[in-house]
């Protein structure tokens, strides 16, 4: 029987460097040279910075390891000073979900999940509170339940840090999980830990936001996806989205509407995460849609 390749012939090579001349060459002269055929790219160059981003899923054949394609195209790399990643584009990122009580945004990501249209894996859900296990429990996900008192705090990050390594998470989604990280698990996770936030960033702070916006008669309420830091509520926002409400509407009636835009805009920053679509630069990101 043959046997099968190691990696799938479709890559994603994503890109940050000083912008300059010559990047765009580079890389399709390189690809060019492997006989490698380019599916999709996309790139930007943010005058501001001086920063230059790229994205390119391409399809290298089977003639050529993954392996090696890195070690190659180390040498352009260097020559540009680029951060860069080049990774299987079948490969699906490991997602760690931590929630509290409100289900919304939790049984929105499992119904994608479960259909295919978020092309993820959830070895395990984690919550501080028991109410949601059943939930899990439907979708054969393993469930965590990890009570969080202000003495016990760290010992229960110390638990999620460890359920971090030992399940190989890529990425943690904070699903209306309705604690604050502490800043060391928020440097511990840097850069792969999504958050849901319930207003525009950065009014509305805190736990009813709902409320303070129906108090200040707002014409617009909408949810932000973003990246956790130790900056409460600040970090590099991933997507945004709104709906347009008026004075008929009712503190419940927001509410309800903000629980439909939160699925959306969450699960549209998980997927363009796991996608390889989002990458940082400065305290904002570039999303290649």
């Amino acid at each position: 029987m043959a046997s099968t390749p190691a990696w799938s012939a479709s890559t994603i090579l994503t890109i940050s460097c000083p912008d300059t001349i010559g990047i765009v060459a580079a890389v399709s002269g390189f690809l060019a040279a492997r006989r490698s055929f380019i599916i999709e790219s996309s790139h930007f160059g943010d005058l501001t910075t001086g920063r230059f981003f790229m994205r390119t899923v391409f399809d290298a054949g089977k003639s050529i390891t993954l392996e090696n394609l890195r070690f190659e195209f180390a040498a352009i790399a260097r020559q540009f000073d680029m951060q860069w990643q080049m990774a299987d584009a079948t490969r699906r990122d490991r997602v760690l979900i931590l929630v509290s009580r409100f289900d919304h945004c939790l049984n929105d990501l499992l119904y994608r999940y479960r259909t295919g249209a978020l092309a993820i894996e959830i070895p395990a859900i984690v919550s501080n509170h028991p109410d949601l296990a059943s939930l899990a429990e439907w979708h054969r996900i393993p469930y965590h339940h990890l009570p969080v008192t202000a003495a016990s705090k760290r010992a229960q990050e110390a638990r999620i840090e460890r359920l971090v390594a030992d399940l190989k998470i890529d990425l943690v989604v904070l699903a209306r999980y309705m604690q604050v990280l502490s800043p060391e698990l928020c440097a511990h996770l840097s850069g792969r830990c999504i958050n849901i936030h319930h207003s525009f960033l950065p009014s509305f702070k805190g736990a009813t936001p709902y409320q303070q916006a129906y108090r200040r008669g707002v014409k617009l309420i909408g949810a932000t996806a973003h990246y956790v830091t130790t900056d409460l509520d600040e970090g590099p926002i991933i997507e945004q989205a709104v709906e347009r409400v008026d004075h008929s509407h009712t503190p419940d009636d927001l509410i309800a509407i903000g629980r439909d835009i939160e699925c959306a805009v969450l699960s549209r920053a998980v997927r363009w995460h796991a996608e390889r679509r989002i990458l940082p630069n400065d305290k904002k990101t570039v999303v290649f849609k």
